[in-house]
């Protein structure tokens, strides 16, 4: 058997990340070093190295002090023997263990790696047993010795991961970076459209969820006690790893199976007081063959294109009688023809109260405005409704005045959702309308929400209009003023500067560098990169309980550079007045310098934060020559369909600080400029539609 401490493979990648810098560093090493580890699985084209072997050898060369304890952790169970999903399964378990029973995890690390991988198995039995039930009724399975050794290097470095962040957040921690690493592997549903979801569906004791993928619905729901969470998916991986991340999240009751739902239904004989569900989309292969006389088709025997309507209705069937059911569905679930009969038999019938368009971008697929269906099981004491709510949520971000901003639309959707439930009616212009069911019944019975609802009164209303035309005017005599003048042309060609990079600059300790870590929920503003290439100001979230950290992380690499800040010790970079932001993806050539009024927002992904030394470096300087077109061309690489940034080889001229002031003025002009042009752009776009709208709608005369 491979000895534990060899069983952990990285990647080049991987071992770019160790000693931050860029994988085109560590094939110059292979090829200059003959000391170099040489691979021990992979493939040709993507090798595969022993992580202990790597960490010996940079250390050796100087080029590691010490490796984060979160990278650690992270590249073990990337580089597992058994795959990141099994070696996810086993931390989950020893977490869970470590939680639950502290003293029993205590004992067990102190003896040698054999032991522990043989003792294990019982302590885990007897903890999996009290929290998931007998072994035929629960989705987890405790893995054998011989399973477990591969894995103990891992275990012993969650442990102490967990005595840092805690149980709950390691998990969480490397659950994350595998969906981040592997996005197209799972159905993701993000954190807001989640809470969204559960907020919609009210509170609840029992909440199932019959495509729990990765647990994120049903880790969404508001804690309660004596709670009972019930979750199904036809991967065994995503029932088990769901399992051990509502057990780590959590006291309540969990319980989850692997089968697949429609076809083989676990909780046939239970009722929930809740339903969420993400179901695939667009599947044809469903059961629709097999399933014709189902007793769950109340509402009609769904059409083989109408896989989503059968999850509807198994959510309908497993609910009590007056039991929410909140779905994600996709838009054309709504007005499909060959869904139009079972449409109108759930309006009929009281059990639709609501379709919810969200923006597009709210969740994948990303390109599509995904609808939310509120629904309740009718029942002898549950009327049904005569109206059915229809709402946009686009349009919370209209009267924001934000391209994305979800707190917005939770807080926008959620308003009117509450007095809908407790008045049976509501109107928003622009944003919401309760429609009469009878008025929904007609040969279509479509349900999109944008055909139903009156437009907003403020664009469409004449004073509005000459508001913003006056401020428009204002805009473009303020864009006309900060039109920087044209500077004289040289007479002769002026010499070349001598050059450095970002990457040489950050070695000398003129600035340093930092990645952004991601956003979703929580509170804290984000930067992200939608919000540096439009000037806008930060639009995302922290998750909920992250360490925020306004300095340089501890434990950055020897180079000045920190290529995961989070990665490092738990915190998030905060941008601060004077940083200069790039982003690192699309091509584009940009770049921001923090003012007053951005400082303090976390660093969102795909964003790359320079932190200059004030002695040494112009922020203006500096950012003005990182978004030169030829800088960004040479400093770019290209995969098939986007580009990605090295920002350690954008170039800039070798000049003293008294000589950057005059590019650094100009910059400033420059960038006082594009601001003015884009607030007369965003005017101009919005008296244009205005118009457009009043006069197809009646409310502006063409005279």
């Amino acid at each position: 058997m491979t000895p534990p401490d060899k069983s952990t493979e990285v990647t080049a990648a991987g071992i770019a990340r160790l000693a931050g810098v860029g994988r085109a560093a560590v094939s110059n090493w292979r090829r200059r070093h003959g000391d170099f580890p040489k691979p021990v699985g992979g493939t040709d084209t993507s090798p595969a190295f022993a992580l202990a072997e790597v960490e010996r050898w940079l250390r050796a060369q100087g080029k590691l002090v010490e490796v984060p304890l979160r990278e650690r952790v992270w590249q073990q169970l990337a580089g597992h023997p058994a795959g990141p999903s099994t070696a996810l399964a086993h931390t989950g378990l020893a977490l869970l263990l470590l939680r639950d029973r502290p003293p029993a995890w205590l004992a067990l690390s102190a003896v040698s790696d054999e032991r522990l991988a043989a003792l294990l198995p019982g302590e885990l039995d007897a903890v999996v047993t009290t929290r998931f039930g007998v072994r035929r009724s629960r989705a987890v399975r405790v893995p054998a010795p011989a399973e477990l050794l591969p894995s103990v290097p891992l275990l012993r470095g969650a442990a102490d991961l967990a005595a840092e962040l805690g149980a709950h957040r390691t998990y969480e921690f490397l659950l994350g970076r595998q969906l981040d690493a592997n996005p197209r592997q799972y159905t993701l549903t993000p954190e807001g459209p989640a809470a969204l979801m559960a907020h919609l569906a009210g509170p609840a004791r029992t909440v199932l969820d019959p495509a729990c993928g990765t647990g994120a619905l049903l880790r969404a729901v508001p804690a309660r006690p004596d709670q009972h969470l019930y979750g199904q998916d036809s991967a065994p991986e995503l029932a088990a790893l769901t399992a051990l991340r509502l057990a780590l999240h959590s006291d309540a009751t969990v319980r989850t199976m692997a089968a697949d739902t429609l076809r083989a239904d676990a909780y046939d004989d239970r009722r929930a007081d809740a339903v969420l569900c993400h179901p695939p989309f667009n599947e044809r292969n469903w059961g629709h063959d097999e399933l014709a006389y189902d007793p769950r088709w109340t509402y009609g025997f769904p059409a083989r294109a109408e896989s989503e309507l059968a999850w509807v209705q198994h959510a309908l069937a497993r609910l009590v009688d007056g039991g929410a059911a909140v779905l994600l569905m996709p838009p054309a679930a709504a007005s499909r023809r060959s869904g139009r009969r079972i449409r109108a038999d759930l309006l009929r019938r009281g059990a639709l109260r609501a379709v919810i368009a969200l923006p597009a971008g709210a969740a994948p697929p990303y390109n599509l405005p995904l609808h939310v269906w509120v629904l309740r099981r009718p029942g002898p004491a549950v009327p049904p409704a005569p109206e059915l709510l229809l709402v946009e949520a686009a349009g919370a971000l209209a009267a924001e005045g934000r391209d994305q901003h979800w707190p917005a639309v939770q807080d926008a959707v959620l308003d009117v959702w509450r007095h809908f439930d407790k008045h049976g009616t509501a109107e928003r212009p622009g944003l919401a309308r309760s429609v009469p069911v009878l008025e929904l019944l007609d040969d279509e019975v479509d349900l999109a929400p944008a055909r139903r609802l009156p437009p907003p009164a403020a664009d469409g209303a004449t004073p509005d209009l000459a508001a913003v035309r006056e401020g428009l005017g204002e805009a473009l005599r303020r864009a006309a003023d900060l039109s920087p003048a044209l500077p004289p042309p040289a007479q002769a060609p002026a010499p070349c500067p001598s050059l450095t990079t970002v990457g040489e600059l950050a070695r000398a300790g003129a600035l340093t560098l930092h990645n952004g870590t991601g956003a979703g929920g929580g509170g804290v503003p984000v930067l992200t990169d939608h919000d540096v290439l439009t000037g806008a100001a930060p639009s995302g979230t922290t998750p909920p309980g992250t360490a925020l950290s306004g300095t340089s992380p501890s434990g950055t690499a020897a180079s000045g550079t920190a290529p995961d800040a989070a990665a490092a010790d738990g915190t998030v970079v905060r941008t601060e007045p004077g940083d200069v932001v790039v982003p690192v993806f699309g091509g584009g050539a940009a770049a921001r310098v923090i003012d007053e009024a951005t400082a303090g927002a976390a660093l969102g992904r795909g964003l790359t934060l320079l932190r200059p030394d004030p002695a040494a470096l112009d922020p203006w300087f500096l950012a003005g020559f990182l978004r030169g077109t030829a800088n960004h061309r040479r400093a770019s690489s290209y995969a098939s369909t986007s580009a990605r940034l090295d920002v350690r080889r954008l170039e800039l001229p070798r000049l003293p600080l008294a000589g950057q002031r005059g590019y650094s003025e100009r910059f400033r002009e420059l960038a006082a400029f594009e601001d003015a042009l884009r607030q007369a752009a965003g005017l101009g776009e919005r008296l244009v539609r205005g118009m457009h709208d009043g006069l197809t709608e009646g409310t502006l005369l063409p005279e």
